[in-house]
């Protein structure tokens, strides 16, 4: 019986995963506050939006017993809701108490930030210009502040059109998941008009959104494709492909690995792998033994220092209640190291990684009981890992 010949794609030359990625702080602290929700008062936690822009997480959730509502007024009287890391507006709070709510309030602080800007602001007597997107949960929630004082612009055109009672009183303030070439633009843009106008003392564009843009322009250097994992309502994870695209990378959105298509891969050498600040580590995990095995067996650590600014704010560490984070990313790699290409495993990283690698300094090296040290500035050095890796069965020889 003769076999017909095989149509599998060849593998990638190498794949890059970039650092940091995945879980911000804020994602990782609301996600915490619906379990934790549901552990102390049990089912059923009611959840105003969805908790964050992920499929995986909301699914999981509502597994457990979370509800998931679009407005609180689908909210039984009396019930306890948990609101989402974007953030409402004064209004929703006043609708809940009205109807007796239990809240919990798991907006970002980044996002709080930024909802304390505007109330400043108007109360000051500034017209305040909000950078964001339309239909956004922040975007729906920051106005509701000073609802007759801002208003809103997402283009450099939008700029060009705006009128403002008093142009010398103008204060502009921004969605925390923009791009950050194209918000810097639009502000441009915006001083250009009003040249009086003030803003943040700091930006409002997090830093979590402002470090993974900057590891997927790296990545974008060596790539000829990164795939995001990440929701489609994810802002921020939309816009890590399309900062990939801009540099010069194919770039496409995916939440689970079984979506990346074999004909993405046709002709290409390197491939990126990243996440959005919404998308849990373990998405990752699965993405690496869905690609075909690859054709090299190189792996290195490349490091960004943008001309040897750190990337990252003083506080983007773990979260001291889950340090693990930085933790399951090594589990992450030692999944991916252990599947059929297991020496293709390579990390795009930025100075903040290292720190949490700092933190975080030992792992459990696979097929062992005991803990090893593992190294203090990246993954891809001779060490545990490096043992690891040898232990695993090369690919086999081209036929």
């Amino acid at each position: 019986m003769s076999s017909s010949p095989s149509t599998t794609t060849a593998g990638p030359g190498k794949v890059l995963l970039a650092a940091p990625r995945g879980y911000c702080a804020g994602v990782d602290r609301a996600v915490q506050t619906v379990e934790h929700a549901l552990e102390i008062h049990g089912a059923p936690i009611y959840v105003r939006k969805e908790i964050v822009h992920n499929k995986h997480v909301v699914d999981q959730l509502t597994k457990r017993g979370a509800i998931f509502v679009d407005q609180e007024t689908e909210v039984p009287e009396g019930a306890r809701v948990v609101f989402s890391a974007h953030g409402v507006s004064p209004k929703v709070h006043e609708n809940a108490e009205a109807r007796g709510l239990k809240t919990i309030d798991a907006t970002c602080p980044l996002v709080t930030k930024v909802h304390v800007e505007a109330r400043k602001f108007a109360s000051e007597g500034y017209t305040i210009i909000l950078v964001g997107h339309d239909g956004h949960e922040e975007v729906e929630g920051t106005p509701g502040e000073a609802p007759d004082d801002i208003v809103r612009v997402e283009t450099e055109e939008d700029v060009e059109g705006l009128e403002v009672e008093d142009p010398d009183k103008v204060a502009y303030i921004t969605q925390t998941t923009l791009s950050v070439d194209e918000t810097t633009a639009i502000i441009e843009a915006l001083k250009r008009k009003f040249p009086s106008m003030t803003g943040p003392k700091t930006d409002d564009i997090c830093y979590a959104t402002t470090n993974r843009q900057q590891a997927v322009k790296e990545l974008a250097r060596e790539c000829d494709l990164i795939l995001v994992i990440g929701s489609t309502n994810s802002s921020n994870s939309v816009r890590l492909v399309e900062v990939a695209r801009e540099h010069g990378a194919a770039s496409h959105l995916i939440d689970f690995a079984h979506e990346v298509r074999e004909e993405w891969l046709d002709g290409v050498e390197t491939v990126g792998i990243t996440s959005g600040a919404s998308a849990p580590e373990e998405l990752v995990s699965r993405a690496g033994p869905v690609l075909p095995r690859p054709r090299g067996h190189r792996r290195r650590r490349v490091e960004d220092r943008r001309g040897g600014r750190p990337l990252h704010a003083p506080d983007e560490d773990p979260p001291r209640h889950r340090r693990a984070p930085e933790h399951r990313h090594r589990a992450a790699g030692h999944q991916l190291a252990a599947g059929p290409g297991a020496n293709w495993i390579e990390w795009i990283s930025t100075p903040s990684v290292a720190r949490m690698r700092r933190r975080c300094s030992e792992w459990r090296s696979p097929g062992t009981s005991s803990y090893s040290p593992g190294p203090a500035t990246g993954i891809s050095r001779s060490g545990p890992l490096s043992g690891a890796m040898a232990s695993v069965p090369s690919p086999p020889a081209a036929a």
